[in-house]
């Protein structure tokens, strides 16, 4: 039986409360309301997760039973939370505390996701005479660790497990998401972030956070990403923080659809397509001057077979040899032309207008091979070119990289590696200069090619050299 308030000071135990929700509005105004006038206070807090917490929802059906069968309850059902829904408690101070205790007057769970068993219990035993216990309640609440008191927190293989029970846990699961969705969004959209790609902090109202959890304003990424959409560019749609760059991940579907318009999104979908079928040695474009599909292997086919070389045109329906492009002949007959590159050189290798190359033009046909011929040359001229004027291949992307004038400190455009450019070895970001101001270093003193720079000064006609 508490004490007569006769022999408290009402006015200091006044100046406690008061003190007491000036402190709770300042740190958590979204938790509390009431009339602290009359010792009337609500208190609605959230309960915070540490990260992505396991949650297991089991029907208490089944913890009853201690055992499931076939027409027995629903299997425990296990979702990833951030976040759970808030803990109403009304609470009306007596004109005595922090002397004597709150009263609680009702506890009540959002959505009815907590048995309310024991939390009055042990509500109650967080007071102590004379001090303040509402703050108490607000961050053993918010932080989760009554979870833990009431047994309801476990750890299963290293990682934190919460497990509620609810008769229907089938019907709380859709509610549990979608309250960690919406406050999720709702706080996203209250915090700044510093976009890295105009470096302006933004309201998260006008950001988004990509599946990777980097965090760009809504504009700079519908530019970039319509920009590279427009071009055919589809491998740079992806998030542009260099550690992402570097590791070549690109966006999902979820995530462009968030940005782009709907005629964007179709155009880069195609893209997609179109890169993932070019990708693969086995595709053929169909010959149909007014088609020119793509046109992949036919499945199912074991290598070697000759009915691997039969192509069947997805759009026109268009069925030919994959290596002739002509109509298909059937798997018996030879094929009237081979592409390989020994008919291409023992072609290359015989006199112009000779009857050994008139012979092999009317067996292949003159067109065709000249145009294989021609690629042929192409694509031996472009490794000769890589191979004569360009660098070593930046070490964290392979990208390679023509350099006319400069010096050896090269940052590639696409992963922001530092390398140099006469070896190919990593720089050190913060101190690239080191590599070629260290003796005994085979780059030493080489930050600039001497014999480069000799070739490209000319004298000034009119001044003389000395």
């Amino acid at each position: 039986m508490s004490a007569p308030s006769a022999e408290y000071d009402l006015d200091a135990c006044a100046a406690l409360q008061r003190e007491e929700w000036e402190v709770l509005e300042a740190i958590h105004p979204d938790c509390i309301s009431g009339d602290p006038s009359k010792g009337l206070i609500k208190l609605e807090v959230p309960v915070d997760l540490p990260g992505s917490t396991a949650v297991v929802l089991a029907s208490d059906s089944t913890i009853e039973s201690g055992s499931s069968s076939s027409s027995g309850p629903s299997t425990p059902q296990t979702i990833s939370l951030t976040i759970l829904p808030p803990i109403l408690l009304d609470i009306c101070l007596p004109s005595t505390y922090p002397y004597t205790p709150p009263q609680v007057r009702a506890v009540h769970a959002t959505y009815s996701w907590l048995s309310l068993d024991g939390l009055r219990e042990a509500l109650a035993g967080k007071w102590e005479e004379g001090q303040g216990v509402l703050y108490t309640w607000v961050e053993w609440i918010r932080s989760g660790e009554f979870l833990e008191e009431l047994s309801m927190s476990t750890i299963i293989e290293g990682r934190r497990t919460i497990r509620i029970v609810h008769p229907t846990p089938a019907l709380l699961l859709p509610s549990l998401e979608g309250y960690n969705s919406s406050t999720q969004a709702a706080r996203f959209s209250q915090n700044s972030y510093e976009c890295e790609v105009c470096m302006t902090s933004i309201k998260g109202a006008r950001c988004i956070m990509l599946s990777c959890n980097h965090v760009f304003c809504r504009s700079c990424l519908e530019d970039f990403w319509g920009l590279c959409i427009r071009e055919g560019d589809v491998g740079r749609v992806g998030c542009p923080d260099p550690e992402c760059v570097k590791e070549h991940r690109e966006a999902t579907e979820e995530d462009v659809r968030r940005v782009v318009t709907e005629e964007e999104i179709l155009r880069w979908k195609w893209l997609r397509m179109k890169r993932a079928l070019e990708k693969d040695p086995t595709l053929v474009h169909c010959p149909m001057a007014l088609c020119q599909t793509p046109v992949p292997r036919p499945q199912n086919v074991e290598d070697g077979s000759p009915w691997e070389r039969l192509r069947i045109c997805p759009d026109c329906g268009y069925s030919f040899c994959a290596y002739c492009k002509r109509t298909w002949h059937g798997p018996v007959a030879n094929c009237p032309i081979s592409a390989t590159k020994l008919i291409l050189q023992e072609y290359m290798a015989l006199a112009e207008g000779s009857p050994e190359r008139k012979k092999m033009e009317v067996r292949y046909g003159r067109i065709t091979l000249q145009r294989l011929v021609t690629e042929y040359e192409e694509e031996r001229a472009f490794h000769e070119w890589l191979e004569r004027c360009t660098g070593t291949p930046c070490p964290g992307c392979d990208l390679r990289v023509e350099k006319h004038s400069g010096c050896n400190h090269m940052t590639c455009v696409r992963c922001k590696e530092h390398y140099c450019y006469r070896c190919g070895q990593r720089l050190d970001r913060y101190h690239p200069y080191k590599h070629f101001s260290t003796p005994g270093l085979r780059c030493f003193s080489k930050l600039f090619d001497v014999e480069s720079i000799d070739d490209e000064w000319q004298p000034v006609e009119g001044f003389d050299v000395i």
